[in-house]
């Protein structure tokens, strides 16, 4: 028998549902959790329960007794392909996983994560999501987000697109971490949505007590719902529970390998807290409300961009090269207020004659480029180098490949560089938290 015909028999045996709590006997060895659901390819005849201390267990079927606790209050989801159940009264959010720690799921057999789950197993591997809307859910990729494409964010603005042409009150997208800000900024330029889009992910997978998958997911339909019509990031905001962040799509970035407070708005603060499940907007934010602005798709992208580093020693030929193999534009990160050394300028000019986009950025993250103050800035500036001012490197990226995307004119892609498209620049710089 397959595990789902096994697990079917052993749950009407006992008349166990999905979400309820209970026991199980397994020689002189009992476990107590919530039942929850299992991938439809799953074949080991386990059964999954999700424990007090936060942990996700697996339990072999064979030789085991269960007894009921209490039956689950919320709709069952099943282990067939039955849809979640509709509520009139809740909003319509659209989940799409694209992969990442958020959308893994642990096997039970080895110990390792991988990313297993679609975005339907999300909902039922967190059947509290089901408290707060109604939810259509697919799974558009099954990667892990460093092997994220810039072809792979045209899809998903095109799937989101289609989502809220449908009728949708707001998108949450599954993500893996390491790339979310990359795509966020891109949704951000691509997109002017009339509903909140909410991008989140998890540091930690689900089945440890640690986990932020759970919190991040939650916060993030409450954000889908309120009235804040911007791509945005929502992940924790402290190293413990107490509430989530919502970053503009344009000025969040990964700033640490494992902390659950990794993603930080730079050079800005935060759009909003979320904090029992209460969404705060910060005062000083003017957001683009739910319903001002019309939906338009504008996911047209030149994915033969670069993205240089200077560093001490740098040679010419780092430039040169992308020059030679027909990159259409460049982003450097230079140091402090935007410098390289003085090698290089020969070749930001050679990119400019050819026509080649040349945009500065700073190692440094915080504060602005000004290419002004210093002699080798302003020879930089002379040989057409744009400045990037207070956009992080991700971000200019991002950008440059967008405009190249929307034309191939130089003066026009200057242009679009030198335009606040979608809050990628900041009036000033700031490092203060937003707190309150």
């Amino acid at each position: 028998m397959t595990y789902k015909e096994i697990s079917q028999k052993y749950l009407q045996d006992y008349n166990l549902g999905i979400g309820d709590t209970i026991k199980v006997h397994k020689e002189d060895i009992s476990y107590t959790g919530i039942l929850l659901d299992r991938p439809e390819d799953a074949d080991d005849g386990y059964l999954v329960l999700k424990l007090s201390s936060g942990y996700n267990i697996g339990v072999a079927i064979e030789n085991t007794t269960c007894e009921l606790i209490e039956k689950g209050d919320k709709p069952k989801i099943g282990y067939d392909e039955t849809e979640i159940p509709h509520d009139e009264s809740k909003e319509n959010i659209s989940i799409v996983s694209t992969g990442g720690t958020v959308s893994s799921v642990i096997d039970y057999r080895t110990g390792a994560v991988h990313p297993k789950f679609t975005a339907s197993d999300l909902v039922k591997a967190n059947p509290e999501l089901l408290d707060y809307a109604n939810y259509n859910v697919k799974a558009l990729y099954n990667i892990l987000s460093e092997n994220m494409k810039p072809e792979y964010w045209v899809k998903a603005a095109e799937e989101v697109a289609n989502d809220i042409s449908d009728d949708a009150d707001g998108v949450v997208i599954a993500h893996g971490t390491d790339t979310m800000h990359y795509t966020s900024a891109a949704l951000s330029f691509m997109l002017r949505t009339p509903v909140p889009i909410i991008i989140t992910g998890a540091q930690r997978s689900s089945d440890r007590p640690s986990s932020d998958a759970n919190i991040n997911l939650i916060d993030s339909v409450i954000a889908a719902k309120s009235d804040i019509a911007e791509v945005c990031v929502c992940m924790h905001g402290s190293l413990n529970d107490e509430y989530t962040y919502l970053h503009k799509g344009t000025k969040v970035r990964k700033m640490h390998t494992s902390r659950r407070d990794t993603f930080r708005s730079i050079n800005a603060q935060p759009i909003a807290k979320i904090l029992n499940r209460k969404v705060s907007v910060n005062p000083e934010y003017n957001y683009i409300k739910r319903g001002s602005q019309e939906l338009e798709l504008r996911n047209s992208v030149e994915e033969k961009v670069g993205l240089i580093k200077s560093f001490p020693g740098i040679s010419e030929e780092y430039v040169e090269y992308h020059i030679d193999k027909g990159y259409k534009g460049l982003v450097i990160e230079g140091t402090g207020l935007g410098h390289v050394p003085d090698n290089l300028i020969g070749s930001f000019k050679r990119a400019e004659d050819e026509g080649i986009p040349v945009i500065m950025t700073s190692q440094c993250l915080y504060g602005r480029v000004n290419m002004n103050v210093y002699s080798t800035g302003r020879e930089i500036l002379d040989a057409g180098v744009i400045s990037g001012l207070d956009m992080t490197p991700e971000t200019t990226y991002v950008k440059l490949c967008w405009a190249l995307g929307q034309s191939d004119d130089y003066k026009k892609v200057k242009e679009i560089m030198q335009e606040n498209i979608a809050g990628e620049f900041g009036v000033k710089s700031s490092i203060k938290d937003f707190l309150n």
